[in-house]
């Protein structure tokens, strides 16, 4: 079986990139919780790769993979450049942002404001494509601001089948690129998940994932059941990961055990202590585990300690480790009372 055969399997459940959370603490965190999940990295601009040299922003572990590096940018031979660095840096996929509404991306042409573009968008893959041997994908939106989804979005997704696209997920909100904050575009803009569905309909050879207020395995299965090719989860995976991740080997892929947010912890323990010893802080790591016990019992404190001690200079793993005998001892006296 090929790398992208796989990928393509991983793709059955996806965590969306999302700026300032799904870096590579947070990648490896939720790789510890399913190892068959498709991962992506933040959004990545072409410009900061290709004119910026910031290769930095491309750091993962091996163990991050299958995971694909999302990237923006509107100049097809600068988005050509930035998919042969990121694939030479060893992710599996390379994925186009044509979803992402704020104002900073719009000034640069890039991100939901391309879905007016379909063609440049198109040009953009086809260059992609010509320049790396990996997967190239395009997440996008229904449509933007006062087009009509169920002309736009068939068109937008013909060009990019007509430049090689074989794989895209669908966020199924509009974007409305004036008017509304990046945050409310998250949520104002109506779901619209029939016209993903008739969108499988129209391009049957595509593979297409759903994208957009998702939050459970049963959801996802149920998207699943119903003939789509996957379906990608974001804030709720990202606040609640040993929900969505602990079962999702199992339950959407038919293979593995269950994992546990204990066991994560404990796996987890060796990773922050290269982390400290390379120079970095106990914070940058446990800012992505505060919902990692969201629900149970002791959670609280969970939150709390991590919020009060993993700050300090010199914290280290004893700080995750205090935590959890906390929470688990409040745990076992409320199971006693």
């Amino acid at each position: 079986m090929s790398l992208n055969s796989n990928v393509e399997l991983a793709a059955r459940l996806s965590i969306a990139p999302m700026m300032d959370w799904t870096d590579r603490h947070c990648r490896y965190l939720h790789r510890l919780l399913s190892g068959q999940t498709l991962l992506y990295t933040e959004m990545v601009t072409s410009p900061a790769l290709v004119r910026g040299g910031a290769l930095h922003l491309l750091d993962h572990h091996p163990s991050e993979h299958p995971v694909a590096l999302q990237l923006g940018g509107s100049d097809p031979a600068e988005l050509a450049e930035a998919a042969r660095i990121g694939a030479e840096a060893g992710y599996d996929e390379i994925n186009l942002n044509v979803g992402c509404p704020s104002d900073r991306v719009q000034s640069g042409r890039f991100g939901a404001v391309l879905m007016e573009h379909p063609a440049l968008v198109a040009s953009c893959v086809a260059a992609m494509r010509r320049a790396v041997d990996v997967e190239v994908t395009v997440k996008c939106r229904i449509g933007v601001d006062d087009q009509d989804p169920q002309v736009a979005l068939p068109e937008f997704l013909a060009h990019i089948v007509g430049a090689g696209c074989e794989r895209v997920t669908v966020h199924a909100r509009k974007a409305w690129l004036q008017g509304l904050s990046p945050k409310e575009n998250r949520d104002i803009p109506p779901l619209d998940y029939e016209i993903v569905k008739q969108m499988k309909g129209l391009f049957p050879n595509l593979h297409i994932s759903i994208n957009g207020g998702i939050t459970s395995l049963d959801q996802a299965n149920a998207f699943l059941d119903a003939g789509l090719d996957g379906v990608m989860i974001g804030r709720s995976a990202y606040h609640n990961p040993a929900d969505i991740l602990s079962q999702a080997d199992r339950r959407v892929f038919g293979t593995g055990n269950d994992t546990t947010p204990e066991a994560a912890v404990e796996l987890m323990l060796p990773y922050v202590d290269a982390h400290i010893e390379g120079g970095g802080r106990l914070n940058q790591i446990t800012r992505h585990m505060m919902g990692l016990f969201a629900g149970r019992p002791g959670a609280r404190i969970w939150r709390r300690l991590l919020s009060e001690q993993a700050s300090a200079p010199s914290a280290d793993r004893q700080v995750l480790l205090d935590a959890l005998d906390a929470m688990q001892t409040l745990a076992a006296a409320q199971e006693a009372v």
